[in-house]
C-alpha cells in the first residue's frame, strides 16, 4: 500500500467551488491529503465538509475548481472501490438484510469478489453479527458496517464523515487503532470529525475550514504550538506574584478562579520570581494549548488566538 517517494498526493482539491443557487457551500478550497497520514477534516457545523467530501467521491460535480483522489477524478478511476473507501452515512441499508447479504449485494454491484465479505466483517469486529438484520443493529453497529462497505475493495484511501459516532469507548479505540496502523502502512485518511480529543490522538495533519474556506493547513503540533505555552499558578499573593513576573518581562492574565495564567517566561523562572519574593505557591504547572483551543481560536471570533 505504501507509495513511492515523491508520489502525488492521495487526495487533491484545487480551488473547489459548490454553490447552491445563492448558497456558496464550499469557497474556493484548496487543500491536499498526502500517502502515509490521517488528516483530520474540522469545522463547525455547515462549514462545508461533507459537501466537500461528496465532490471527492463523485457525488456532486464542482462548480469550480476540481477534486482528485489517486492523481484522477473520482469518476476516472479504473476500479473506484479498490481505490477509495468511503463511509458518509450509516443510512442507506435495508433493515430486512444481514450484514453479511448487505456487504454481498455490494461485491455484485462493485465487481469484487464475495470471499472479501467475511474478512472485513472479522476485521471491524462485525462477524458475530453477520447473520443478525440491520433493523436490530444499534448505531454504533450500523457504523461498524458502513466502515466494513469501504474496506471491501482493500483501498488505499479513506473518506471518513464522523466515522466515531454512535461507537462505544471500546470502538472508539479500535477505530482510532486501525486508522493509525493503515496511515503506517501507506494509506491515506481524510476523516471528518467532532470529537476533536479524539482526532488529536490520531491525526497527523488537520484541515480546518468554516463557511466552505480553509483556514488552516498544518500538522497537529504546528496547529496547537501556534497557541503558545502558559504557565498556571495559584497563589495566595497573586498580586505580588504578577508584579514579579511583569518584572521580568512576563505577561500575566488573571482567571475567574483566581489562577495566574503567565506567559513569555518559563516556568522554571517563575518558581524561581515566587522563591526571591518568598511568594507561596499552591500550584504551579504548564499548559499547553489543545487541539479544540486551536480550533476554537480560528472558527470562533473574538476567541484568543
Amino acid at each position: 500500500m505504501s507509495s513511492p517517494p515523491g508520489a502525488a498526493p492521495a487526495i487533491e482539491a484545487s480551488a473547489l467551488t459548490k454553490r447552491f443557487r445563492s448558497t456558496v457551500a464550499v469557497d474556493g478550497l484548496t487543500f491536499s491529503v498526502p500517502h502515509g497520514s490521517v488528516t483530520g477534516f474540522l469545522g463547525p457545523n455547515g462549514a462545508g465538509k461533507t459537501t466537500t467530501m461528496r465532490m471527492l467521491l463523485g457525488l456532486a460535480h464542482p462548480t469550480s475548481g476540481s477534486a482528485r483522489v489517486l492523481g484522477r477524478p473520482y469518476e476516472q478511476l479504473e476500479r473506484p472501490l479498490a481505490a477509495v473507501g468511503a463511509a458518509l452515512e450509516t443510512t442507506g441499508f435495508h433493515p430486512g438484510r444481514t450484514a453479511r447479504s448487505h456487504l454481498r449485494v455490494l461485491c455484485v454491484e462493485g465487481g469484487l469478489p464475495a470471499d472479501r465479505v467475511d474478512p472485513v466483517l472479522e476485521r471491524t469486529g462485525m462477524s458475530a453479527f453477520a447473520t443478525v438484520k440491520v433493523g436490530e443493529y444499534s448505531l454504533g453497529m450500523r457504523q461498524r458496517l458502513a466502515f466494513a462497505s469501504a474496506l471491501l475493495g482493500d483501498p488505499s484511501v479513506l473518506v471518513l464523515d464522523e466515522p466515531a459516532n454512535g461507537l462505544d469507548p471500546a470502538g472508539v479505540a479500535w477505530l482510532r487503532g486501525f486508522l493509525r496502523r493503515f496511515a503506517d502502512d501507506g494509506g491515506a485518511v481524510l476523516v471528518s470529525s467532532h470529537l476533536l480529543t479524539e482526532v488529536a490522538e490520531v491525526a497527523d495533519r488537520v484541515v480546518v475550514i468554516d463557511r466552505g474556506k480553509l483556514l488552516a493547513e498544518d500538522s497537529v503540533d504546528a496547529l496547537v504550538n501556534a497557541g503558545g505555552e502558559s504557565v498556571i499558578v495559584r497563589t495566595p499573593d497573586p498580586d505580588g506574584l504578577a508584579a514579579a513576573v511583569r518584572d521580568a518581562g512576563g505577561s500575566v492574565e488573571v482567571g475567574t478562579d483566581g489562577a495566574l495564567s503567565i506567559r513569555a517566561i518559563s516556568i522554571e523562572r517563575v518558581g524561581e520570581l515566587a522563591a526571591s519574593r518568598g511568594v507561596v505557591l499552591h500550584e504551579l504547572r504548564r499548559d499547553t494549548a489543545t487541539l479544540e483551543q486551536a480550533f476554537l481560536a480560528l472558527t470562533t471570533p473574538g476567541m484568543p488566538g
